[in-house]
């Protein structure tokens, strides 16, 4: 049976009808109203741009990152146009998006953020739980923003051996489900800002049930120490500079030790707190790190309930958050490019919008793996957008009550192509880009003199 065409009421606005409906599981247009009147943001004229179809917007330029904006929202708004009244009817232009993106802000965003992005690997979801515990991990990457006085001023720029870096930089920290590579928790800061500033502050998202695994970079006594006040585990890469005091040695050959406040005050009222040591090496030479001692620490200090080996291997995993920065960066925009906006506020929210875009795909993820039977590992990100891409029309030409059998077929068509299992490989970690022969951009490069000559040809001269 086919799906019934959609039927739109007399009187109604196209804005109020433009919705971003392929994501209405996971962000659905009364859920974006209620966030936009909690933050106050509200416009006097409603005209063709509302600040519900400003956020769907923001999320939906990362689903066509190789477009402008206003070619965005014709993508958008392609479908409600095939069944609308007027088929000529023109979206708003480039101006109106500007300045409801300015107005709309980053508040509306993060929140919304907050309240949609959630874990999603339920006890059915393979490869998403240890012991019990949902894998996460926390990590850190860096972004870069449009070279503008704005953006340069709040975000900064890296000094390195050859001076400034070209564009801000911005330091980003995020939280993640492993199995399902769900954004939980994410903040921005000047490039300057330590990966720990970040980390604690993942911490609000941290809960009951989580075995949560970072990098020796976040190493710091007092982050273990919140992340159990927060009911959930540890289990992290150590610096070789930390040096926990011993306590003894266990069967499986790991060891129990403890953990010194970093304040003095709670130091000398005897505060600690017991871990577990591991040690582990790779044996095979063809991977990377083989024949090094890797130390992790963990909180799960119970050896017969968490063998050591488990343990090995469930921090290595950790590298699946690597993979999420790979679907966000290269995939969801443009590789190597910067991001869009020219503010630092537009950035934010532009930042926020990509989690939002990037989760609400991921969240159709694991309900197509369980029908299918499948590790959600096995469905490929790319296909899944794509998919999204091209039912985001259909789902806007077709009547309210067909849209849930819209839904389940687009879940079988991403179960449809998947992934081979996952092969063990390796590859050097080398860059094939060289340093530029050009030379260095400076400061009295900004005000290069303009031309006197009207055309190219006025300029030249036969010798």
């Amino acid at each position: 049976m086919g799906y019934r065409r959609r039927e739109i009421a007399a009187g109604r606005k196209f804005s109020q009808e433009l919705r971003l409906e392929a994501l209405s599981q996971v962000v659905p247009a009364e859920t974006v109203a209620a966030v936009l009147a909690a933050q106050g943001v509200a416009a006097e004229r409603e005209r063709k741009l509302n600040m519900v179809v400003t956020v769907f917007l923001v999320i939906g330029m990362h689903l066509f990152s190789h477009l402008c904006l206003g070619a965005v929202l014709a993508k958008l708004a392609k479908g409600l146009r095939s069944v609308w009244w007027d088929p000529e009817y023109p979206v708003a232009g480039d101006r109106a998006i500007s300045s409801r993106r300015s107005q709309v802000g980053a508040r509306p965003l993060v929140a919304l953020f907050q309240q949609v992005c959630r874990p999603l690997a339920t006890a059915e979801t393979r490869g998403a739980f240890l012991g019990g515990l949902r894998l996460m991990a926390i990590d850190g990457t860096v972004e870069t923003a449009p070279d503008t006085p704005a953006n340069a001023a709040v975000f900064g720029r890296q000094i390195g051996p050859r001076g400034a870096r070209a564009l801000p930089q911005i330091q980003a920290v995020s939280l993640a489900e492993c199995g399902t590579h769900a954004s939980v928790e994410a903040g921005f800061w000047p490039d300057q800002t330590s990966e720990r500033v970040g980390g604690f502050r993942m911490l609000c998202s941290v809960g009951p049930g989580m075995l949560v695994r970072w990098d020796w970079g976040f190493h710091d006594d007092d982050l273990f120490a919140r992340t159990r006040q927060r009911d959930a585990q540890v289990l992290a890469r150590l610096p070789d500079s930390a040096r926990p005091t011993s306590v003894r040695a266990l069967p499986d050959g790991s060891s129990l030790a403890s953990l010194s406040p970093s304040d003095d005050k709670r130091r000398r009222r005897g505060e600690r707190l017991l871990v577990r040591i591991i040690e582990d090496t790779i044996t095979d030479p063809a991977l990377p790190g083989s024949g090094q001692t890797h130390r992790l620490i963990t909180t799960l200090v119970d050896h017969r309930a968490f063998p050591a080996l488990d343990l090995a291997w469930a921090s290595h995993e950790r590298w699946e958050l690597e993979l999420v920065i790979d679907e966000t960066d290269p995939h969801h925009r443009l590789a190597g490019r910067p991001l869009r906006s020219l503010t630092p506020v537009g950035v934010i929210h532009e930042r926020y919008g990509l989690l939002i875009a990037h989760s609400a795909i991921r969240a159709l993820r694991p309900q197509a793996a369980l029908q299918a039977d499948l590790d959600p590992d096995r469905l490929s990100f790319v296909h899944a957008l794509e998919v999204l891409r091209d039912a985001i029309p259909a789902f806007h030409m077709t009547a309210p009550a067909h849209l849930p059998a819209l839904m389940a077929r687009r879940l079988r068509d991403l179960a449809a192509r998947p992934l081979p299992p996952r092969r063990l490989r390796s590859n050097p970690r080398v860059v094939k880009r060289k340093l530029s022969t050009f030379k260095l951009k400076r400061p009295h490069h900004d005000h290069w003199p303009q031309p006197a000559a009207h055309s190219f040809r006025a300029a030249l001269a036969l010798i």
